[in-house]
């Protein structure tokens, strides 16, 4: 029997129309806006990083290596050493006042801008809330509160510019595994990739022309740095690294630039294999022995400032260039809160709600 929401504007949970008087109660119909970001570790000493390591790393959209060879060498060998290694690193970039990594204290303000904008469009018919697909808040926690606060239909946002099976798949694969467990299923949709959408280049544009305009002197180059996958996934069908391409084939026509000012590069490469080239890293070395000693780096496909960018990029990346030989090197922060990505993300909601509101 289902919740008429017309007879009871309140959040008081009432019985349905019509139904008996014993009949469980039920809250009045809303739609949830779940926005989803990679994770992070609750703290940076070795048992925190431990935990996410191995929740992350156990993932078989991020190594899809067969278990029986590849737990135990991340049981036995991995995570003995690497939790002490990127706790340092994250200690390095850690939020110290507020307790927590910056890409939370990030999501946290992006949340909240979400969610003043989706009131002042939608009032209280549309709940909005952040979760992380390793580590805290979870996935289920949050699929949970919002099916509590009467969701009857959710909608899945996670916050990847660019779709890759390690990124948006396995978020979109926990969001259904917790659905598996719900008596009384919502409706849901999951928003696709928003790499092309103009609203979001118009932002990342915006950004790179504040920082050239703050820039003591112009960066004869712009390196647009992805996280990168092993090239086998390309070959398998993921789409990542064509979305990748474009977005920087987008930024530079609407930077009105030629193929000389701006290039995409991957980096992050992690294990054996052969990853999407040319590795950041090693990229920037080559620019400066070239003699472009002035660049600037962004990350078009982190939606947050977070341990990649904050850490690896100005620090090994960074160093990489100037052990080369390079002397500027600017870094241009992801979008975060800037008031034209929330715009960009709020109108991908929007279209994204067509139908239901």
């Amino acid at each position: 029997m289902m919740f008429d929401a017309k007879t009871n504007t309140s959040d008081e949970a009432v019985c349905p129309v019509h139904a008996p008087s014993d009949h469980p109660k039920v809250k009045p119909a809303r739609i949830g806006v779940l926005v989803a970001n990679l994770g992070t570790p609750d703290n940076y000493d070795y048992w925190s990083m431990r935990r996410y390591l191995n929740e992350f790393l156990s993932d078989r959209r991020v190594i899809d290596y067969s278990p029986w060879l590849w737990q135990p060498l991340l049981q036995l060998i991995i995570l003995t050493k690497r939790p002490f290694s990127s706790g340092e690193a994250y200690k390095s970039i850690w939020n110290h006042d507020e307790g927590e990594s910056p890409l939370m204290t990030i999501t946290k303000k992006q949340t909240a801008k979400i969610k003043a904008q989706m009131q002042e469009t939608y009032g209280d018919d549309v709940v909005v809330d952040f979760c992380m697909r390793y580590g805290n808040p979870s996935t289920k926690s949050k699929v949970r509160a919002m099916i509590e606060a009467g969701c009857q239909k959710i909608l899945f946002f996670p916050l990847y510019p660019h779709y890759a099976g390690a990124t948006s798949a396995t978020a979109n694969d926990e969001f259904f595994r917790i659905l598996m467990k719900e008596k009384w299923q919502p409706t849901v949709r999951t928003v696709p990739a928003y790499y092309e959408r103009a609203d979001y280049i118009e932002a990342l544009a915006q950004s790179i022309e504040t920082a050239y305009a703050k820039a003591e002197k112009r960066p004869e180059i712009l390196v647009c740095s992805y996280h990168g996958v092993p090239q086998r996934y390309l070959m398998e069908g993921d789409p990542y690294h064509c979305q990748c391409q474009k977005t920087t084939r987008l930024l530079k026509e609407r930077l009105g630039w030629d193929d000389t000012q701006i290039i995409t590069t991957f980096q992050s490469k992690f294990g054996p294999e052969e990853w999407l080239q040319p590795y950041t890293v090693e990229e920037v070395a080559r620019l400066a022995e070239k003699g472009k000693t002035n660049i600037a780096v962004c990350a078009p496909a982190f939606s947050a400032d977070c341990i990649e960018t904050l850490e690896e990029i100005n620090e090994e990346i960074f160093e990489s260039f100037e052990e080369a030989g390079g002397h500027d090197f600017l870094y241009i922060p992801c979008l975060n809160d800037d008031d034209a990505h929330i715009t960009a993300l709020c109108n991908t909601i929007d279209d994204n709600l067509k139908g239901w509101v």
